[in-house]
């Protein structure tokens, strides 16, 4: 279906037409496997913008965000979620006006962060639910931008000002949350930095950009603009991109701007690590039980579970973000141990580490005599969402057993215009449980179709939320950090 030359020029802005036949396809590609709320067409034309109109990187790239924004309840958070009045008193940002282009503009006053005092006092999971608040909002502005001009404005403007900006800011634990929050903003919210304006940048900026910088997207650090003096109020600077009369006052602006000052939070809002995290609260950007696997041709994923009594219960919950899995049960009287390990080595578009798989069943042991299945297997497209249970009849020895699969292409597909790719690799991330209680049905179906009314199911969507894996940062926290130096504590 093409899509509408007047919604394009108004709401998606120039496309050729090889570009919105990129759309399309991605488009009806995930709405295959997608079955909750589609995005809409500005947002798979930011993925796809990230992924130079890659449809297969772009479908990769969203499907796993959309699998993080639902872990996370991240589209109810500026609804559900309320920052501490100290975290917005002590933050230095907020939304001003819009930039001569019409895109929403943020002020930073990058330099008035006290950094240390904002991680102890709330904490890294704190602070990146506030920028994740921030960038709620950003999309809110962008489509309301988009409504009030009459042309599409899919991104914002931000100004950092970076006065103040000094050595305690290269603060050890700071610059690894921030690079952390940059790979969840990169992930998450592609294409929506339209331009970053830093100026009054002091001679440390130097060396923090030396750090920051590898970790954004080059098409992204296109868009900066670092003004080193003071000559940002000059020609070609900050009155080019934004009316002065919108430019705040304390960077010689005619306007009066509420941005919270900032400056060093009182020791005593500290608080210790017990008091910061929630055990109830799943961590933004921290390792969760979800664990990445890698599956390829001849190199399964099999988890032995040790069952000691008849009706127990094996749940599991795994999504499948690249490539197409099966999945079965299987089941043996005869005591099974794991064979061997075999660790993967991770691309850069899964920054994720100590990623191995476990096999159990080598190939002259065979069904009927050394295992029988109890699920049988069940092919599984890349972006599902899967979850099940099975009610164990005896007790023995059972293994969830995860296999890549190479998959026939429809006849859907051999007539698209783009080549589907067939990936020699799948990747998955799953959690199980071995529960000593009864309650629930046997069963291997997706999260969106749901036992009969009345039957009781082992998982809800507010409970078990598939983990996302990060496939934007070309390089990770845990592979630089190393490299940098340890003073500025």
């Amino acid at each position: 279906t093409l899509v509408d030359e007047d919604y394009i020029k108004n709401f998606l802005g120039d496309l050729t037409p090889i570009q919105e036949s990129k759309l399309i396809t991605l488009r009806e590609w995930l709405s295959e496997t997608h079955k909750g709320k589609m995005p809409h067409d500005a947002h798979l034309l930011r993925f796809l913008r990230a992924r130079d109109f890659n449809t297969e990187k772009a479908h990769e790239m969203i499907t796993a965000s959309l699998a993080w924004r639902k872990q996370h309840q991240v589209d109810k958070i500026l609804k559900n979620w309320e920052p501490p009045d100290m975290l917005q008193k002590y933050f230095p940002g907020s939304w001003h006006y819009h930039d001569r282009d019409g895109r929403p503009l943020f002020i930073m006053r990058l330099g008035q962060l006290d950094v240390k005092g904002l991680l102890k006092a709330f904490g890294e999971e704190g602070i990146l639910r506030y920028v994740l608040t921030i960038n709620e909002e950003g999309l809110r502005r962008t489509e309301e931008a988009t409504r009030k001009y009459g042309k599409p404005i899919s991104s914002w403007t931000c100004v950092a000002d970076c006065e103040g900006l000094s050595m305690r800011h290269l603060w050890r634990p700071g610059i690894k949350a921030l690079l952390r929050m940059i790979e969840v903003v990169e992930a998450n919210y592609p294409e929506t930095m339209g331009r970053l304006l830093i100026v009054r940048a002091p001679r440390v900026f130097p060396v923090i950009w030396t750090f920051v910088s590898p970790f954004i997207d080059e098409n992204t650090r296109k868009k900066f603009l670092i003004y080193g003096g003071k000559n940002y109020m000059e020609a070609g600077g900050l009155p080019d991109y934004v009316e002065p009369s919108y430019i705040p006052e304390f960077l010689g602006g005619d306007n009066y701007c509420e941005i919270p000052d900032g400056g060093i939070i009182p020791k005593s809002f500290y608080r210790s690590a017990e008091e910061i995290y929630s055990p109830d609260e799943l961590p933004l950007c921290s390792e969760t039980v979800y664990k990445l696997s890698i599956l390829q041709k001849g190199v399964p994923h099999e988890v032995l579970v040790h069952v000691t009594e008849a009706q127990q219960v094996l749940t599991w919950d795994f999504d499948v973000l690249r490539g197409d899995v099966t999945f079965a049960v299987l089941f043996s009287k005869r005591p099974l141990t794991v064979l061997k390990e075999v660790n993967h080595a991770i691309t850069s578009h899964h920054p994720a580490q100590g990623v191995s798989n476990t096999i159990v069943f080598d190939k002259s042991m065979v069904c009927g005599v050394n295992y029988n299945f109890v699920e049988q297997p069940l092919v599984c497209k890349a972006g599902e969402s899967m979850q099940g249970s099975h009610i164990c009849q005896a007790a023995g020895w059972y293994v969830l057993q995860w296999k890549y699969y190479q998959s026939v292409p429809s006849i859907t597909e051999t007539r698209k215009s783009v080549t589907i790719i067939r990936w020699q690799r799948s990747y998955i991330t799953k959690r199980y449980w071995h529960l000593m209680t009864l309650g629930y049905t046997s069963t291997i179906d997706s999260l969106f179709h749901p036992a009969p009314q009345g039957t009781p199911v082992p998982l809800t969507p507010s409970s078990i939320l598939p983990l996302m894996v990060n496939s934007r940062v070309p390089l990770t926290p845990s592979s630089i950090l190393p490299l940098m130096v340890n003073q500025y504590h």
